[in-house]
């Protein structure tokens, strides 16, 4: 160990940087900083290591956790105190951030970000009395709170009025705020008619917010945000009320503006799309939008004339737009090929169409590529070859059944995916290879499978071992008695495998009494 430690200090202190650059920061000043070695102590407070430290652990599905207490205990009592006056950014999570913060000073830190937030933290710790609101009133510039999965929703509209409220007027010089959330469930901001003095800021540039409606959305562009240039914004969806948007008064300001909304009852057309002709200095605009009810499908000439004719600086244009409506003769007419043709004339480039028609509907959904966003529905077996690094969940249906080598495809298509969804009721067809030996599909990510809406055929396609592996799943939605047919009374060996790892089995079967099925799902 001696011999390695002096091979290493006897290194320049130019290839020694190079070195430790490539490591995790957080790692690299647990293992080395203050172990008397005052060469690479000195080394590990340069900026590369300092300015931003994060001790918050996220995992591939997401969870959220902090670092174990020996490792928040060394970093408390003999590097941060002697590093504090670097810092510039902290992302903490809520049960570790106390011990934190008082380890320190922090004359220099400008961002945080808070990982688990939720009502105590805002009364414990957002007030002049506690010890760090000195810091949090004065020197925080960006604020990031992401609120905890299990957020009390009954006291979410208090909190949304007033706890947002106050956030802006105790955060004097406050440039950025984010306020989002673990799940859904988290408290969207809502504060229809009141008045214009409340969530008011003259300091604010950016925010990231989500919001209960589009009137709500409306609300945050009246100017009470004056010298707001970024604005992303997720509205709650399937939620409709009238709005004043014909008394808006244009946003010359807007440089930056992300939109996600799911219109049930076509707010794009009422409303959305009159809101573009008052953003003509925008930058960047990101539109996430799925529409129901319209009377035709969103194509190219539709994005040409209701949005880019109005924004002539926008040089940055990511969007999926899907539009779904009911069959008629008309739109039965319609393909890809002239979808795309309409696409082609955009000033973007890298633009794509798909088509699906299902029973008495059909979907049209068009996208930049790459794809950006982590969620796609409603795709059925006609599909483009493309790679969709991005999508986390995704959702598959049809009425043409999905054969093996279409799971294949799209093993390779979604390569990160963690979340999956199949509706299909038709048998599948058998493979088109000309003996029965299946290539194996390998879903390195997928947690949450959902086949209650299949035929049986699928549940057997995802658990036999044979032809799927799923090392990570660990939620199950299925029919309890189509489970029971796939597995052979939980007695199949080859479908055991897949079924292991699950902690979480949503079936409507109660009072199960068979022992094979405990076996056969041992983490119940």
């Amino acid at each position: 160990m001696n011999y390695s430690q002096m091979r290493l200090l006897d290194l320049p202190d130019e290839i020694l940087l190079l070195i430790l650059k490539k490591l995790n920061n957080i790692d690299i000043l647990y293992s080395i900083f203050g172990f008397g070695y005052q060469r690479l102590d000195n080394l590990l407070q340069e900026n590369t290591f300092t300015n931003t430290l994060n001790f918050v652990i996220t995992t591939s599905d997401g969870d959220i956790y902090s670092f174990p207490y020996y490792i928040i205990t060394r970093f408390c009592k003999y590097i941060l105190p002697k590093i504090d006056q670097n810092i510039q950014y902290l992302i903490l999570d809520s049960l570790s951030m106390e011990n934190i913060l008082q380890a320190g000073n922090y004359p220099n830190l400008t961002q945080l970000k808070i990982f688990n937030f939720n009502d105590k933290v805002f009364d414990d710790y957002f007030t002049v009395q506690s010890s760090f609101g000195h810091i949090f009133q004065k020197q925080i510039t960006d604020l990031i709170l992401i609120f905890e999965k299990d957020f009390n929703q009954i006291l979410s509209k208090h909190y949304t009025i007033d706890m947002y409220d106050y956030i802006l007027k105790f955060f004097k010089n406050l440039k950025h705020l984010s306020i989002n959330g673990l799940s859904h469930g988290f408290p969207p901001l809502t504060f229809r008619n009141l008045p214009f003095n409340v969530f008011f800021s003259s300091t604010l540039f950016k925010l990231s917010i989500h919001v209960m409606t589009f009137e709500d959305c409306l609300a945050l562009l009246d100017g009470r945000l004056e010298k707001l240039n970024t604005f992303i914004v997720v509205i709650n969806p399937f939620i409709s009320y009238s709005s004043n948007l014909y008394h808006m008064d244009s946003l010359p300001n807007l440089q930056c503006f992300s939109l996600t909304f799911n219109s049930e009852f076509n707010e794009y057309d009422h409303y959305v799309r009159f809101l573009f002709p008052r953003m003509f200095n925008l930058k960047e605009l990101t539109l996430h939008m799925t529409i129901y009810e319209r009377n035709n499908l969103i194509d190219g000439n539709d994005i040409n004339n209701n949005i880019l004719i109005h924004m002539p600086r926008l040089n940055q244009f990511n969007f999926h737009i899907s539009t779904t409506m009911l069959r008629n003769n008309l739109i039965d007419h319609l393909s890809e090929d002239n979808t795309q043709q309409t696409l082609s004339k955009l000033r973007f480039k890298q633009l794509q169409c798909i088509i699906h028609c299902r029973c008495h509907l059909i979907t049209c959904q068009i996208f930049s590529l790459p794809f950006i966003f982590d969620n796609l529905t409603c795709i059925g077996n006609k599909f483009p070859n493309i790679k969709f690094n991005n999508v986390k969940n995704l959702s598959i249906e049809d009425e043409i059944p999905f054969n093996h080598e279409f799971f294949i495809r799209r093993a390779w298509s979604f390569p990160l995916l963690k979340k999956l969804r199949i509706l299909n009721l038709e048998p599948q067809l058998p493979s088109s290879s000309t003996n029965e030996i299946y290539s194996l599909i390998k879903y390195s990510h997928l947690s949450s499978l959902n086949i209650l809406d299949v035929h049986v055929d699928y549940i057997e396609q995802f658990l036999n071992d044979t032809k799927t592996c799923l090392p990570c799943l660990n939620e199950l939605t299925v029919d309890y008695n189509q489970l029971q047919i796939a597995t052979e009374n939980f007695t199949k060996d080859r479908t055991r495998f897949n079924c292991k790892n699950v902690e979480k089995l949503n079936i409507k079967q109660k009072n199960i009494e068979l022992e094979d099925f405990y076996t056969y799902f041992p983490l119940l």
